[in-house]
């Protein structure tokens, strides 16, 4: 069963920056979907970011172009770039992983979760 497993996160002032990591422990990693969601206190989980096999990427449109995802195949490492935070992005974020098909950032097609890691940003 692949493991996922999520670091990086923190508390940082609003206009700051973090970058998560997701590491992969099931191998080919390089042939999954992979995305990055987030869920607040009271709020339903929200896709965030998603990149594919092939590369191509798909982000919600709060994301603004204030976060890239990435993905380096060699070390079964997936990556959210966080800049330009704000206090709504507070929330707990899970990596996912989706054995085939295209990037989206709906929840439901993804079969593999990690545990989360906390993102708390103060302003």
């Amino acid at each position: 069963q692949t493991q996922l497993m999520e670091s990086g996160g923190g508390s940082v002032q609003a206009g700051g920056s973090l970058r998560l990591s997701c590491a992969a422990s099931r191998y080919p990693y390089s042939s999954y979907c992979m995305g990055w969601f987030r869920q607040a206190p009271g709020k339903a989980c929200e896709g965030v970011a998603s990149i594919d096999s092939d590369g191509r990427t798909v982000y919600a449109d709060f994301v603004e172009d204030r976060f890239t995802i990435s993905r380096d195949n060699a070390k079964n490492t997936l990556y959210l770039q966080l800049n330009n935070l704000k206090p709504d992005d507070t929330a707990m974020y899970y990596c996912a992983a989706r054995v085939k098909g295209i990037a989206t950032i709906s929840p439901g097609p993804y079969n593999y979760w990690g545990q989360g890691t906390q993102v708390t940003v103060f302003s």
